[in-house]
């Protein structure tokens, strides 16, 4: 199965990176096999990176499967929800996590595509 990439934009309140830097970097892991409504594994988490800037966070993925499967097996994740929650103060746009289409629109609205990603063997 060939992997995916998608970047995640949140816009941050005005001097919140300190606070969002700490909930990025003790936020715990959420289940690696992504899993369908059956149970059945449908694809893989395989990477999480997250940036941080002046009132922005990107976090950056690469999954196995389907992305919208993906936002959908993240939104249940304990992890997922538990740092999401701890996010919403800071965020300057609000979004809804909790539920599976929550999830799955923050993924459209906030998700940015891979263009590029080129490596020594290309």
């Amino acid at each position: 199965m060939e992997s995916t990439w998608l970047a995640l934009y949140f816009a941050l309140k005005p001097g919140h990176e300190d606070e969002v830097e700490e909930i990025f970097k003790n936020s715990g892991r959420p289940a690696h096999n992504v899993l369908d409504d059956s149970g059945e594994v449908v694809g893989r988490l395989l990477r999480t990176m997250v940036f941080l800037g002046k009132e922005k966070a990107v976090r950056v993925i690469e999954v196995e499967g389907d992305i919208l499967t993906v936002s959908r097996h993240m939104s249940r994740q304990d992890e997922v929800i538990q740092l999401e929650a701890k996010l919403d103060e800071h965020l300057a746009v609000a979004r809804d996590m909790v539920t599976p289409e929550g999830a799955m629109q923050f993924f459209v609205e906030a998700g940015m595509r891979c263009v590029v990603n080129r490596t020594d063997h290309d």
